[in-house]
């Protein structure tokens, strides 16, 4: 996966461990050797796409691609992307939600505040596995562009 000739970041944010164990296996296996950043809470996840002045500027120049998970323990998945998608800085960064949370409303809303892409992860482990090595292939030969 690249963007303008860089090598993309996938910024998972994943609170459940065995989760992010599979999706980063998962996503090697179908060959995308892409930099993977774990953020297990909202919290550091924000401080890592805004800075530490909030503003978003760090990521100015950055080639990112965020793998979202709806339910964190210090912050929903929902204001994360309403952060990204609505700052100058990380709008044009290509969110992609991956959560449990199959509720027609929630992926509307996800999708009308800028959402990619909205995976509900399959419930037992050979189904997730598959969904996430073809989440990986999808990555192979996806885009992104520079962020502001």
């Amino acid at each position: 996966m690249s963007g303008e000739g860089r090598a993309v970041t996938i910024v998972m944010i994943e609170d459940d461990e065995g989760h992010a164990r599979l999706i980063e296996k998962n996503i090697r296996r179908a060959g995308v050797n892409n930099e993977i950043l774990p953020f297990a809470d909202g919290t550091s996840a924000l401080d890592y796409l805004f800075g530490p002045d909030g503003s978003g500027e760090v990521s100015k120049g950055r080639h990112l691609l965020v793998l979202l998970d709806l339910n964190l323990p210090d912050t929903t998945g929902v204001e994360i992307l309403e952060r990204v998608k609505n700052n100058p800085h990380t709008r044009r960064t290509p969110v992609v939600v991956l959560t449990t949370t199959d509720d027609a409303r929630e992926i509307q809303r996800c999708y009308d505040l800028g959402a990619n892409v909205y995976i509900t992860k399959p419930v037992d482990y050979e189904s997730f596995a598959n969904a996430i090595r073809q989440l990986g292939l999808f990555f192979f030969v996806m885009q992104v562009p520079e962020t502001e």
